[in-house]
Formats: structure tokens, C-alpha cells, sequence
């Protein structure tokens, strides 16, 4: 069989009803700001982690409705508690508190305790 350099490219199909969406209700219990977001990007616009860094508020945001949590381990770690999020946001989601419930729930279900 001949190769022409072409391969099958893995499925880009999310599956929501898979994914663990724990941390999610989780966050939302404890900031239900969150459930305002529209993910217009203004928060990622601002920071000041995103100009010198990957780290990116609105994939956090975006991988928490979609129950990713391994893309949340890798993101969160890259914010610097600013609060430029939280001034800028025309929603008035509370960014800040949002990442400090992210990473406290996040070692909670590290540890099997949720």
C-alpha cells in the first residue's frame, strides 16, 4: 500500500455528558457569578499574566463548562491574583474569587475529599 503522507486526524468531538463537571457545581455553589459570564474575553484582554504567559481566564472559564479539569490543573497556576479581571468584567463576575474556589476545589478533588 502506497503512502501519501496523509493521516487520520484524532476526533475533535467533545463529549460533555464524559467529563466530570464536579468542579463546575462546585464552583458555581460557592460563586454563582460565574453562571454570568458570557466568555467575552475582556478578562484575558487585561491580564497581565496572558502578556507574558499562556495563561488564559477565558480557558479556564471555557474548560470548567466543559468539564476539562486537566486543561484547569495546567491554567491555573499562571494567575497572579491581579484583580485587573475583575475591574474590567462588564458582567461583574467576581474572576478573582472564582480562581481562589478553582484552586481550593481543585486540591480537594486531588485528594478525594469532595
Amino acid at each position: 500500500m502506497k503512502s501519501f503522507g496523509y493521516t487520520i486526524s484524532k476526533g475533535r468531538v467533545i463529549d460533555y455528558d464524559a467529563n466530570d463537571h464536579r468542579l463546575e457545581n462546585l464552583v458555581l455553589a460557592a460563586e454563582p457569578t460565574l453562571a454570568l459570564c458570557i466568555a467575552c474575553g475582556c478578562c484575558a484582554a487585561t491580564c497581565t499574566a496572558a502578556q507574558h504567559t499562556g495563561f488564559s481566564l477565558r480557558r479556564i472559564n471555557v474548560s470548567l463548562r466543559r468539564g476539562e479539569t486537566d486543561i484547569i490543573r495546567q491554567e491555573i497556576s499562571g494567575c497572579m491574583l491581579c484583580g485587573k479581571c475583575t475591574i474590567l468584567c462588564p458582567r461583574g463576575v467576581s474572576t478573582r474569587n472564582i480562581v481562589f474556589t478553582v484552586r481550593k476545589h481543585l486540591s480537594l478533588l486531588d485528594n478525594n475529599a469532595v
